[in-house]
């Protein structure tokens, strides 16, 4: 059994030692699911009154105690009408109620069923082939419906490995419309020692939270009257998006890429043609014009992109043609999926699409990669690839014929190999219109992200019927190649908020200095050092504190806003004509010139480190 497999039955197996303990503290609890979740586990209940802090202390315990009886988790079958009574009898109605549905379904996963009866509808596919039997799983007195697996023995848990870590709510099944059940999390490891190192890692995550972080740093807010998932960016933040942006199209440019521009809303003719209305309409947010005609706000670019480039018949000596495009997107998302800038409504994306012939579309492609690698390897990013390919079981889901995709995909699997990255394949994962090559940053906490793309389409040039005039005039399909570098700005900042905890590098913080004099016999002097930066080729960001406070609090709050340098002036400074420099790591770089430290700051600036 590997390592993924042991930690998951060791999960599974405490979910069903929580539902045991629950019931003995509730007799009547009505038993929701308890599956594995990433870290840990959770249970869901239908309980007489809400859990307290004592309550979950008491569960945790009882959970130990069921682990040290040293207890054998038994596999045995019912028939369908025999599970139907065993948990009616018992007054368990959700489970009763799943068990219809495996017979119906053959599962009890909401989205796998919401699929089947579309499809159905559709007629895209039969009625599944009913289930006649469930399989549950008997723990001491504890019986649950359970396909498994677990561990043999509860010898195999250690005791001191998990802990019982949040209530939340959660509605029966993810709707709203039926009752709201108490969700208890649980934490569990194979060791005491990796349990207390993701309690620690949590515990920094939390210091690093965007969403604390931000607001601190003055980079960004949110209003009610705006409304949630449309962040407001205050100068600071403004300033770090363009710096951001700015770098992104110094890499571009150097390999041919043209600014557009592109509206903000469209005609439905256009999605529907491109595919996404379709896919997406349920996310759109859509607007009736008084003449009557529905548009929708642009939750994508690449179908704009794709009309600026069918404005002419292009020969192919005028191909790659290269549009580059940082622009909002807008996407109706669920207000409960919300969260800070990792999940908005308002995105924007540093959007790019390739127009060129296939035997063009490995280079380019290999240029973009140049472009990702450069661009996170500043910020200290170590980067994975997922090779995200079409799902071969779900046609239906995908534009496009079988040849086209494995031909795209295996494009993209020849571009990993050369160069010689490990890389994993994902399934299900490509775009609708084509295969992806996903980067997976890993950042300071070992977290994994998903950040930038490159995605081959050769899918979208036929919808649009986009060509190009060949050698022999004749004119010829081309191929698209959707990019994006930080994806979501939105998203990015969060991500690289956390991973830095707010310290940006010097090129990238809003203020990169701040002057402190001791008293207000420096202030003059202070000034003198703010103009002759602010003067320097390199415009640097200053700011001189003349407030009427303790030199000891002026250094506190520098070290609070993240500053990177700070500049203390006492009367030992003015008179040799020189500056104290501190970092906001508390490091004492000791006096100097001027003109040394502004060579110093230029260094690090252009290393863009």
């Amino acid at each position: 059994m590997d390592k993924n497999q042991k930690i998951h039955n060791i999960r599974h197996s405490l979910a069903h030692l929580l539902a045991s303990a629950v019931l003995e503290m509730f007799p009547k609890a009505n038993l929701g699911v308890g599956p594995v979740v990433e870290n840990g586990f959770y249970y869901d209940f239908l309980l007489p009154r809400t859990l307290t802090p004592e309550d979950v202390k008491k569960l945790e315990k009882r959970m130990r105690a069921l682990v040290s009886e040293k207890l054998s988790f038994e596999r045995q079958e019912m028939t369908i009408e025999e599970a139907k009574k065993f948990f009616a009898e018992r007054g368990q109605t959700f489970k009763v109620e799943l068990i219809n549905d495996i017979e119906k379904f053959g599962t009890t996963k909401a989205d796998e069923i919401l699929n089947q009866e579309k499809a159905i509808r559709d007629k895209e596919t039969d009625q599944a082939k009913p289930n006649d039997k469930v399989s549950l799983y008997r723990t001491g007195k504890f019986v649950d419906l359970c396909r498994g697996p677990h561990v043999e023995n509860t010898s195999q848990i250690k005791s001191d490995a998990f802990k019982l870590d949040k209530v939340a709510g959660a509605y029966w099944r993810g709707d709203e419309k039926n009752p709201m059940l108490q969700r208890v999390y649980g934490l569990a490891f194979e060791t005491r020692e990796e349990l207390e190192n993701y309690i620690k890692q949590v515990d920094e995550a939390k210091k690093r939270d965007h969403k604390i972080l931000g607001p601190k740093l003055d980079l960004f807010t949110f209003s009610d009257l705006v409304g949630a998932g449309l962040p407001l960016w205050t100068p600071k933040g403004t300033l770090i998006r363009n710096l951001l942006d700015d770098y992104i199209w110094d890499l571009r440019k150097q390999y041919g890429y043209e600014k557009v521009e592109i509206p903000h809303i469209t005609k439905k003719d256009l999605y529907e043609t491109s595919g996404h209305w379709s896919k997406f309409k349920d996310d759109l947010f859509k607007i009736n014009t008084r003449e009557g005609h529905l548009f929708a706000m642009k939750p994508m670019n690449c179908p704009h992109h794709t009309q600026i480039y069918a404005r002419k018949l292009w020969s192919y000596k005028d191909l790659p043609q290269r549009y580059a495009n940082t622009t909002m997107v807008y996407r109706d998302e669920q207000s409960g999926e919300l969260s800070g800038l990792a999940r908005v409504r308002s995105i924007t994306q540093d959007d790019a699409h390739v127009f060129c012939r296939l035997n063009q579309a490995e280079k380019e492609m290999q240029n973009i990669w140049k472009i990702v690698h450069k661009f996170y390897g500043s910020f200290g990013f170590k980067l994975k690839l997922r090779l995200s390919l079409h799902d071969p079981a779900h046609p239906e889901k995908y534009l496009g014929d079988k040849k086209k995709w494995e031909e795209a995909e295996n494009i993209l699997r020849k571009i990993a190999k050369a160069n010689k990255t490990e890389y994993y394949e994902a399934p299900g994962e490509a775009a609708f219109y084509g295969p992806k090559l996903d980067f997976m940053a890993m950042d300071s906490l070992n977290r994994e992200w998903q950040v930038a793309t490159i995605q081959l389409d050769m899918n979208m040039p036929v919808s649009f019927d986009l060509t190009c005039v060949n050698e022999k005039g004749e004119q010829e399909r081309i191929v698209m190649i959707h990019a994006a570098i930080m994806g979501s700005i939105e998203r990015f900042l969060a991500i690289l908020i956390e991973h830095l905890a707010g310290a940006f590098p010097l090129w990238l913080s809003p203020l990169q200095i701040t002057i402190l004099p001791i008293s207000k016999k420096q202030n003059a002097y202070a000034k003198k050092i703010l103009k002759e930066l602010q003067a320097t080729s390199y415009r640097l960001r200053a700011e001189f504190d003349d407030r009427d406070e303790s030199i000891g609090k002026k250094i506190r709050e520098a070290t609070l806003q993240k500053i990177p340098y700070q500049i203390i002036l006492g009367e030992k400074e003015v008179k040799g004509k020189k500056i104290a420099v501190r970092t906001r790591e508390g490091k004492d770089l000791g006096v100097m010139s001027l003109k040394k430290f502004v060579e110093r700051v230029g260094k690090e600036i252009a290393k863009k480190k």
